[in-house]
């Protein structure tokens, strides 16, 4: 499972790094990011746009007030 911590990324290169990790994935594994907000305009933007994104299986955690840990997984070939 790659993890990856986008809170020191600039928000403006947040979302292109995460689509970039995601691409690498293997499918039917997952990309695990933690991010300062709840990551809702990501999901809706993997929704929309990501054929590989498993949105019925996508989780998001609160684990602090500025920390929350999402899971995007690849669908399985």
């Amino acid at each position: 499972m790659t993890r990856l911590d986008v809170r020191d990324i600039p928000p403006v290169k947040r979302h292109p790094t995460i689509h970039e990790e995601f691409e690498q994935l293997e499918p039917g594994e997952t990309l695990t990011i933690v991010n300062d907000h709840e990551p809702k305009p990501l999901f809706y933007e993997f929704q929309a746009e990501v054929d590989s994104f498993d949105a019925d299986a996508y989780e998001v955690e609160k684990v602090g007030p500025e920390e929350f840990v999402a899971r995007f997984p690849k669908v399985e070939a």
